[in-house]
């Protein structure tokens, strides 16, 4: 299988360390290159995934909520696509379904995994792990701060002077 490199550093993010900010990151990049256009691209459907799980673990129920439905409308549009990608479908389609009657219920955030049918995906994403010092679908770690509120922590001054240039430049 031909899978993108940055779809692999996604599932490794994902069922390592459970960094979901990373995962949105990471395909947010690769999706710009190859398909900015398409708002229901299955990059987006994957991004919208790792958003709904980064606003469910923080317990941002209504977020999560908006964000997983979206994904997996995006991800139903694409459903062909997931088979190319090693994912197992319809066991993916479910565990979505069912980690949103969670949020619905109002039930803890609980860690998910893709189900991936490629074993050669498997080893790579299991070694990608392992050199990481992560441990392949490992439960989400509730008290690392750095990753559950990593959207807070992070540096931002490149934004804020870009977006401060831009404005200067707008107003002349």
């Amino acid at each position: 299988m031909n899978i993108p490199k940055e779809f692999i550093q996604y599932l490794v993010y994902f069922h390592g360390n459970r960094d979901y900010f990373e995962c949105h990151e990471v395909l947010e990049e690769y999706w710009k290159k190859v398909d900015s256009t398409n708002r229901a691209s299955i990059w987006v459907g994957f991004i919208q995934v790792a958003v709904a799980m980064y606003h469910y673990r923080r317990n941002n129920l209504n977020g999560a909520q908006r964000t997983l439905m979206k994904g997996m409308t995006n991800l139903q549009l694409n459903d062909q696509k997931l088979a190319t990608l090693g994912v197992e479908k319809d066991r993916f389609l479910s565990i979505l379904h069912d980690q949103m009657k969670r949020i619905n219920e109002h039930k803890p955030y609980q860690s998910i995994n893709i189900p991936l049918i490629d074993e050669d995906l498997i080893r790579t994403c299991i070694n990608l792990c392992d050199s990481y010092g992560y441990r392949w679908r490992q439960e989400s770690d509730l008290s690392n701060s750095l990753i559950v509120h990593k959207h807070q922590l992070r540096d931002r001054s490149d934004v804020i002077s870009a977006r401060e240039k831009a404005l200067k430049n707008k107003n002349g």
